[in-house]
């Protein structure tokens, strides 16, 4: 609800002492609680003056910086449902100059609720999004809480790639005259880039790159801009997949795994003219954030990807170049891990739902 983003604590400490210890493949880690007292966090994104911005799915945007988590006003209203509200928070790269960030949440609309993405400009002490805009909402809306995605990602041609769930309704990912279900491409001001797939497609939606997902919890980009989302399948199909252009990633028509009931799903796991995932879990881990690491402070993880689990409260640490999975990283700290991202400094941090916190990963002293 949008009120408890005006009626929550304005501070929340940094509590970078008493580190833990996690080991992994690269050696002893050192995990230290960088924020507390968050209330299901969704999204972290780093300011370049070394601040840091964190959304709750309630509603609240956190501006963080010196010890202290201050409330932003000026947030979008939110409809909190489900797995609905405020989401990600993407600060591009030209943000030292425009000062723009952009939010994705979810957004009533005739008939339920759907995801929205806005832009809004952050003052300079951090206290203020102004010059707020509903850039892009999907259409058409859909009732019950489930699968709004809500990922979003800068191309490095500055575009920006925001993704959608199917919204419960799996038939739809299949329908290019709605968005459920697929990855859009959009400019800036939140309208269709005139290259995209399907923009001159008649009855299609001109904003969508590539269509047949599921959820897509997570995505990132690769050293080459390629971009990878992981998504949400139902019971034993979570997938990583590279997007491609105009691409078909299957569902509900392939998949891996099966319904919660135990059905079959659709006609099986391939289809002529619709994607193999590069990766799947069986069994489902609920993947989340998603970061493809630099190197920068472990050379050996260069182009791995490593990704939040909701249901089994660990990191998955994926091979880049077989994206097979190396190991699974797990502590007290991980509990439904809900966003990992890489900081400037190489370190890399997380949130956690279970602990109510923003943790900092960096080699053991």
């Amino acid at each position: 609800m949008a009120w408890r983003a005006l009626f929550y604590p304005l501070v929340a400490l940094f509590l970078a002492s008493g580190a833990a210890a996690m080991d992994s493949s690269a050696g002893r880690l050192q995990v230290a609680k960088m924020v507390g007292g968050l209330d299901d966090p969704w999204s972290v994104g780093f300011l370049p003056d070394g601040g840091v911005l964190i959304t709750e799915r309630g509603g609240r945007l956190l501006h963080v910086r010196d010890g202290t988590a201050t409330a932003v006003t000026g947030v979008p209203a939110v409809v909190e449902a489900g797995q609905g509200g405020l989401l990600d928070v993407l600060v591009p790269r030209d943000f030292a100059s425009s000062r723009q960030i952009f939010l994705s949440y979810a957004v009533a609309q005739p008939g339920g609720s759907g995801t929205a993405l806005a832009s809004g400009r952050l003052s300079a002490d951090g206290r203020l999004l102004h010059d707020v805009q509903r850039i892009f909402e999907m259409a058409p809306g859909a009732s019950g809480g489930r699968h709004f995605g809500g990922r979003i990602i800068e191309s490095p041609d500055g575009t920006l790639f925001l993704t959608i769930g199917d919204r419960g309704n799996g038939p739809a990912a299949q329908d290019l005259g709605g968005h459920n279900g697929s990855v859009l491409r959009l400019s800036r001001n939140g309208t269709a880039p005139a290259d995209n797939p399907f923009a001159d497609r008649p009855g299609a939606r001109p904003e969508i790159w590539s269509y047949g997902h599921r959820n897509p919890q997570g995505a990132a980009l690769d050293a080459t801009g390629q971009l990878w989302i992981n998504e949400h399948g139902a019971m034993g199909g979570d997938e990583v997949n590279r997007v491609r252009k105009g691409a078909n990633y299957g569902w509900p028509v392939i998949a891996y795994g099966r319904h919660y009931s135990g059905a079959k799903i659709g006609e099986g796991t391939a289809k002529a003219g619709m994607e193999q995932p590069a990766h799947y879990w069986d069994p489902s881990i609920a993947p989340s954030g998603m970061v493809i690491y630099s190197g920068k402070l472990w050379p050996e993880w260069r182009g791995d990807f490593f990704i939040g689990s909701l249901k089994f409260d660990l990191i998955s640490h994926l091979d880049g170049a077989t994206l097979t999975e190396i190991e699974r990283l797990s502590a007290p700290e991980t509990g439904r891990v809900r966003d990992i991202r890489e900081a400037p400094d190489g370190s890399i941090w997380f949130l956690s739902e279970t602990r109510g916190a923003a943790y900092r990963i960096t080699p053991a002293p």
